[in-house]
């Protein structure tokens, strides 16, 4: 069984005295910064002076310097920007001011598990995972209530990684809800199987697959968007609610047969040994390796699949139907502040 901290297992006092030097103010930073700065830890920002972010965190009263000057005063480094920026970013702006009494944290094990970052033998590496997007992450932490979260030491240098690692989870909320001791590799590796498999390809992919197969039979668009597409928001929150077994208790008959008898011809010995060899990449380091290949060569191939994919019937005619869901917010009106809150 997981091991499973919760907050009698930390010491907020770990951090008493410490600067935590916040890299990025996206999704997860913005949230990490503000948590911790509400549980009265000390906290500074690190941007580039061209980030559109800078406003933001300036709005809510936090210091922010630039991303050099943020490492050399922090005492823990998070570093919370997106995957293929963080190598560069280390070693331009973070590496050069490490040293003993330092610790790296990351909320996701990438680039350290694969060796795109290899920091120096005297410094802490921990990791501590929310598992919620940031804006949710904090507007649960408001409201007194916490999200789960990983938490993983890759490196204990000081002897005093893990309760450092722990005292950090409690100031964003997450040990109200309880926090799962892993491994960078386990992190890692499953974050990006679930992420291909299931969660983005997977999904996506069967939606897609199962709209043209009805929609090549003649049916109608629209009927085919809502058959394989809008009402797996219905299943996916049953599932989230209770599992599987509940998602099946609360549809009809009919539909958990077919659950039973159709499900695994979908998902046949075929797919789980692709599935075998999607995993099989990921541990070897394989598609991490093409990732930050395809960024170093400027996102060229990415950006055509991206195109291709977003002028696809599936989202032509979930564009209209969803005009027709007055409660909700379509998906058009918050690209530009995700795009935002990516920067």
């Amino acid at each position: 069984m997981a091991h499973v901290y919760y907050e009698k297992d930390a010491n907020p006092k770990q951090l008493a005295g410490k600067t935590i030097a916040i890299i990025g103010y996206g999704s997860q930073g913005h949230a990490h910064a503000l948590n911790l700065r509400d549980s009265g830890h000390q906290v500074i920002i690190g941007l580039p002076p061209a980030s559109a972010s800078r406003a933001k965190a300036s709005a809510q009263k936090l210091e922010v310097v630039e991303p050099g000057e943020a490492a050399r005063r922090g005492d823990i480094i998070a570093v919370l920007i997106p995957d293929p920026v963080q190598p560069r970013v280390y070693a331009e702006a973070i590496a050069p001011h490490l040293g003993p009494g330092k610790t790296l944290l990351f909320a996701h094990g990438f680039n350290i598990h694969f060796k795109f970052i290899s920091p120096p033998p005297e410094v802490d590496v921990i990791m501590v995972a929310p598992k919620s997007p940031g804006h949710r992450m904090r507007e649960l932490f408001t409201e007194g209530i916490g999200v789960p979260a990983l938490l993983a030491v890759e490196r204990d240098a000081s002897g005093q990684a893990e309760p450092n690692a722990l005292a950090y989870a409690q100031g964003i909320g997450c040990l109200k809800a309880g926090v799962i001791r892993t491994t960078f590799k386990e992190e890692t590796e499953t974050d990006l199987f679930g992420e291909q498999a299931v969660l983005c390809g997977g999904v996506s992919a069967l939606i897609t697959a199962a709209f043209e197969t009805l929609v090549d039979a003649g049916y109608q668009p629209e009927i085919a968007y809502f058959e394989c597409l809008h009402e797996l928001k219905l299943i996916v929150d049953l599932i989230y609610q209770g599992g599987i077994k509940y998602m099946r208790y609360s549809v009809s008959d009919t539909a958990e047969y077919g659950d039973y008898t159709r499900g695994p011809v979908v998902i046949d010995a075929h797919v789980r040994e692709t599935m075998k060899r999607i995993l099989a990449d990921v541990q070897s380091g394989k598609f991490a390796q093409e990732w930050m290949e395809e960024n170093a060569q400027g996102r060229k191939n990415f950006l055509a699949l991206r195109a291709r994919a977003a002028d696809h019937l599936i989202e032509q005619v979930g564009v209209e139907l969803r005009k027709m869901m007055a409660w909700n917010r379509p998906a058009e009106e918050l690209t530009a502040a995700q795009a935002s809150a990516r920067r």
